[in-house]
């Protein structure tokens, strides 16, 4: 911004003051060379500061989130809700280098182990995220009431999401790859019923087929390991206890 202005400043006194830099230049094309001048850096000036920072995130590049300071949106493209609030969510992310921090955005869509695990259950949902240390965002959402959030330091207030849940843990990356496993079986299953033309439940019945057939090579897998590290002791016939009354009536006869 400033910089863009200062060269505003150059231009008006080259075309204005300087009659020895343009001593041939009349005061009508002095007016059109600074109209000209001014509509160049007026394309420069609103294209620099309205440019979007606006940092796209999926299952490969989220962890860049764990330093420094973030807003995260989850949202999807077909949710009304997120419609509504992207022209406030981009441009808020041009204050980011104002505010010194860093707004990123996840599409679920794409990303669905992400969405597994930070347990996004609604949309869109933000999360507030300094140095590894997550919070959700729950307040208004406009540009204005984020700036707030992060000028007034309002974060503060709000109570972290507990270890045990924080989507850096080993339980909720092992939750990421459930929800990209589920999707992986969803695409199968869209793909059996447009592709090859089965009913719904055609699919179905072979899900089933297919989960009990792994369900019983697992058993048997399991069971081999098992016998494999614990074998079973061989079995030993006990004799039969014979009472002293009963050897002296034997010794007896």
């Amino acid at each position: 911004m400033v910089l863009v202005a200062y060269q505003w400043y150059l231009v008006v006194s080259v075309v204005f003051v300087s009659d020895d830099i343009i001593p041939k230049m009349d005061s009508t094309m002095r007016v059109v060379s600074l109209s000209l001048f001014l509509a160049v850096f007026s394309i420069r000036y609103f294209s620099a500061t309205g440019k979007s920072s606006l940092i796209k995130l999926n299952d490969d590049n989220w962890d860049q989130i764990l330093a420094g300071h973030w807003m995260v949106e989850f949202y999807a493209p077909w949710c009304p809700a997120c419609q509504s609030l992207q022209p406030h969510w981009e441009s808020f992310a041009t204050w980011s280098e104002d505010l010194n921090i860093k707004v990123g955005q996840v599409d679920v869509t794409k990303s669905p182990g992400l969405s597994g695990r930070f347990m996004v259950t609604a949309l869109p949902t933000i999360f507030h995220v300094i140095d590894g240390e997550f919070r959700q965002y729950r307040s208004s959402r406009t540009k204005d009431d984020f700036i707030s959030f992060i000028e007034d330091e309002k974060w503060i207030s709000l109570d972290p999401i507990p270890s045990w849940k924080s989507p850096a843990s080993v339980q909720m990356s092992l939750v990421s790859y459930l929800f990209k496993f589920s999707m992986v079986l969803r695409s199968i299953h869209t793909k059996l019923m447009e592709d090859y033309g089965l009913p719904t439940w055609g699919s179905y019945l072979i899900f089933a087929v297919a989960t009990i057939v792994m369900g019983a090579l697992l058993g048997i897998l399991l069971v081999a390991v098992i016998d494999h590290f614990y074998p079973p002791k061989p079995h030993i016939t006990s004799k039969p206890v014979v009472s002293t009354e009963d050897k002296k009536r034997k010794s007896e006869k």
